[in-house]
């Protein structure tokens, strides 16, 4: 039977594209209005859309007392140092978890889960307590050692994952033709991890680059962050520059989907956490 002999068969589109705008009005219901905000000049209750569009917040926004070229220089910074940092730690310990017959390697991988598992606001408040004392609050290193506490959850275990995916066969094919341990290790391991370690780098550098409440207690109001701008924005009612900041930190994001994407590889994501 056809679906013009059956009408209710004709219509089966129906249910599906109904869900399928109410998806789309989800996700981008919100970006849209966020994108109106940013060049909203006088928008009030109750009109659905601007009365009047401009760019004026954006002119104070990166005006020099705006704070936000030196909150962007900040985040960056700290993002970039706290991959740098994450990988050099993520590295071995991923090799080694990958590799070698650790005993408890299960508990091990579970342990770097600790951070995340108490919550945020009480573990910065006594990190920011100590950092006080030994000089690091309201300091760049201070933020990001606490940037890489979080960073390397997603570091250590898509490391170990990137590994765990490479054959040992090749790794032993090096060695029997007179190749050293580390010659193996830069020549063939290395390369081959290469896109896991690219992807485990850009979830540290987003998880950095969105960090609120380390940045809060340990960085301010020393270092400024965009996440810091974003909060003070919308606090005080200023949805204008509070969608401006959102917006930059929405761009990375929108642009890591795209790489991990390319990258991060069902093979790899198959042993995370093997």
């Amino acid at each position: 039977m056809n679906a013009s002999r059956n009408p209710v068969a004709a219509l089966w589109w129906v249910p599906r594209g109904l869900v399928f705008g109410l998806m789309a009005f989800f996700i981008f219901g919100p970006l849209f209005n966020l994108l109106l905000w940013t060049v909203a000049e006088k928008w009030y209750f109750p009109h659905s859309l601007p009365l009047e569009y401009g760019f004026s917040s954006w002119a104070k926004v990166f005006a020099p007392r705006g704070g936000a070229v030196e909150s962007l220089t900040n985040s960056i910074v700290v993002a970039l140092l706290t991959v740098v940092v994450s990988l050099l730690l993520a590295i071995p310990a991923g090799y080694a978890l990958a590799r070698l017959k650790l005993p408890l390697r299960g508990l091990i991988l579970l342990a770097f889960l600790i951070p995340q598992a108490f919550p945020n606001l009480t573990v910065y408040v006594n990190v920011a307590r100590i950092f006080y004392e030994i000089g690091l609050n309201g300091t760049i290193p201070g933020v990001v050692l606490v940037h890489v506490s979080h960073g390397l959850v997603y570091a250590v275990w898509i490391a170990t994952a990137a590994f765990s995916a490479i054959d040992v066969e090749l790794e032993q094919a090096a060695r029997n033709i007179g190749a050293g341990a580390m010659r193996t290790f830069l020549d063939i391991t290395l390369p081959l991890a290469a896109p896991g370690l690219m992807a485990s780098a850009i979830f540290v550098f987003l998880e950095s680059l969105d960090e609120f409440t380390g940045s809060y207690f340990v960085g301010a109001p020393d270092v400024n962050m965009l996440p810091l701008l974003l909060y003070t924005a919308g606090a005080g009612g200023n949805y204008q520059i509070a969608s401006i900041t959102a917006l930059l930190l929405l761009v990375p994001s929108l642009v890591f989907m795209l790489i991990v994407e390319r990258f991060l590889k069902a093979d790899v994501l198959s042993r995370v956490g093997h």
